[in-house]
């Protein structure tokens, strides 16, 4: 201990420090998934220890306490946690442990880990690790335990070693990303042709950038090359690249004589509130305490079907499907077929799992936390007019008045944008109220059974009343306009998500006050509609805010993903 104390003191503060045995036995990869993951400031496989920087006071605090009790004879860790790993290392990952330090173990699987204190324990080490090999259980680490279909068996079987070929050329996952983002912007520019051999090149490209989009991931998870900066481009850029895509396809159609922009829009706004509804579900539900759903075991049940797994993973139209699909129909259809198809497939996909959601929510009695309601205000996205309703205005009670609130102001912002005629005020005042409602759907904590369905009725109330009014303007360019606005406040909503999910919290309030909330904006769209009442200054004025919005979205974004305290988080989870 004093001489690993001398050792650790000896290495600059601002530095991470390993330890290992030097009896260790193992695969160079096991010790590569304890030492060198920068996710975590402490980490341990037996016989190893890793401390970054933010992390070495607690590792000091550790050494006194190991050294101590070394000393008096008493063991390392916490009251009756038995150290099974007596290695130096190990006595300081249980005293980290004991003093309230998480300390990151790293599931080894197959890979050898030991550290043999005899003859034969170090020969049935040595046997281990001859009889695997390190380099196959790097590749098949390197891709996701769950994903879709199309890419656990059209992609991924190749793609790894794309990965590993990247990697031994020293290219970085962020690299890849923008390689994939660059080709998906050139598919869409193919498919902004209008000519057949244009959406067959779009079409081949589209798929290339799905390549690289799995490709980038892999290569993160090959040579645990994670990173805040990372974490922002994949979390981002799937998007970005499918919307313009749609763009694309929308002028090629034009090119060719057919407005297809309300049905660009329209896969846009559908897809964007599956995520949300998709976000909102796992946050409400992320640490909730929760008896069983008889939903839940049916879906564990189907589980143990290989069959099934597959097929529930492709009917939700995963990224993997729903691009594959994409590409082949540019390639051999219109870009009005491929939309058609888009809105059928992500429409159905939609139903299929918010019904599973709302099953699971009502036959289950969850008792859900304060974070998971700050959570749900956060992706409410309410701006000041909603913020002043339910600070003043009457708390609604019942444990399903916030859902059935929200759905009834977006039921009703949405049915006023269809029925009165385009400029009317009467939309106005539907936005007044739509506002107002939305207040008092907030006005208490979110934490009922169905109260996860709030920010989806939020987007789509925004997103559908833009589409509406400038599909019913009749005015050139409000449609492409539109686009860009949605696609600009969608980026907002994505970067709140993937802010949470880093552990960071929202956006700033100043930043919500500034571009309106969900409500704000709408009210301003109507003011535009009833001004400038088919004229061209409509476009113009929703192509005035949707650059406005952009650019204070975007400018704090870059802000916070480059700044020290972004999370370095990667997307593990099922594909979107």
């Amino acid at each position: 201990m004093a001489e690993a104390a001398r050792l650790i003191s000896a290495v600059p503060a601002d530095h991470r420090v390993a330890l290992v045995d030097p009896r260790f036995i193992g695969h160079v990869h096991a010790l590569r998934l304890g030492l060198t993951d920068p996710r975590f400031p402490v980490a341990a496989v037996p016989g190893a220890l890793t401390a970054r920087p933010e992390a070495r006071p607690a590792l000091v605090r550790a050494l006194d306490t190991a050294t101590a009790a070394v000393g008096a004879g008493v063991p390392t860790g916490a009251p009756g946690a038995p150290v099974t790993d007596r290695t130096v290392p190990g006595r300081l990952a249980a005293a980290l442990d004991a003093g309230g330090t998480e300390v990151r173990r790293p599931e080894l699987g197959s890979l050898v880990a030991a550290v043999p204190t005899d003859d034969a324990t170090r020969a049935e080490a040595e046997s281990a690790l001859a009889s695997v090999d390190d380099e196959a259980v790097r590749l098949r680490s390197a891709v996701k335990a769950h994903d879709g279909f199309f890419t656990t068996f059209f992609i991924s079987p190749y793609s790894r070693y794309i990965a590993r070929w990247c990697a031994r050329r020293g290219l970085t996952p962020n690299q890849v990303t923008t390689a994939s983002l660059l080709t998906a912007l050139i598919a869409a520019g193919s498919a902004a042709t209008g000519t057949r051999g244009g959406y067959v090149a779009a079409g081949v490209l589209l798929l290339l950038s799905f390549v690289l989009d799995c490709t980038d991931g892999q290569l993160a998870r090959y040579s645990l090359q994670y990173s805040t900066m990372g974490a922002w481009l994949d979390a981002t850029f799937d998007r970005a690249k499918e919307y313009a895509y749609y763009a694309g396809l929308a002028l090629g159609a034009a090119r060719g004589g057919d407005d297809v922009w309300a049905l660009a829009l329209g896969a846009m706004v559908l897809q964007a509130c599956r995520h949300v509804i998709d976000f909102s579900f796992n946050e409400a539900n992320h640490d909730a305490v929760a008896n069983s759903s008889p939903t839940a075991a049916l879906s564990t049940k189907l589980d143990s079907v290989g069959w099934t797994v597959w097929v529930r993973r492709m009917i939700v139209l995963p990224i993997g499907e729903r691009w594959a699909m994409i590409a082949v129909l540019t390639a051999v259809t219109t870009p009005r077929i491929v939309f058609y198809a888009l809105l059928v497939g992500c429409s159905f996909a939609a139903c299929y799992t918010t019904a599973g959601r709302l099953l699971r929510s009502l036959t289950r009695k969850a008792k859900r936390t304060d974070r998971a309601a700050r959570a749900l205000a956060d992706l409410a996205d309410s701006g000041p007019l909603a913020e002043a309703v339910a600070a003043v205005g009457p708390r609604l009670g019942g444990s399903w008045s916030a859902p059935v609130t929200a759905l009834l102001a977006g039921a009703l912002m949405i049915a006023s944008a269809l029925t009165q005629p385009f400029g009317s005020w009467h939309t106005i005042l539907a936005a007044v109220v739509y506002a107002m409602l939305s207040g008092m759907a907030v006005s208490r904590p979110l934490k009922g059974a169905l109260d996860w369905l709030v920010p989806p009725a939020f987007r789509a109330a925004e997103y559908c009343t833009v589409l509406v009014l400038a599909a019913r303007s009749d005015v050139p360019g409000a449609l492409p306009a539109a686009f860009g606005l949605v696609s600009a406040v969608a980026y907002h909503h994505y970067d709140t998500v993937y802010r949470i999910r880093g552990g960071t919290g929202a956006p700033p309030r100043w930043l919500v006050r500034t571009i309106g909330g969900h409500e704000g904006r709408t009210l301003v769209v109507t003011v535009f509609a009833a001004v400038f009442t088919r004229n061209s200054a409509f476009t113009a004025a929703l192509t005035a805010l949707a650059v406005a919005v952009a650019l204070v979205v975007l400018v704090e974004s870059i802000r916070f993903w480059v700044s020290s305290g972004a999370p370095a988080v990667h997307d593990e989870g099922e594909p979107a």
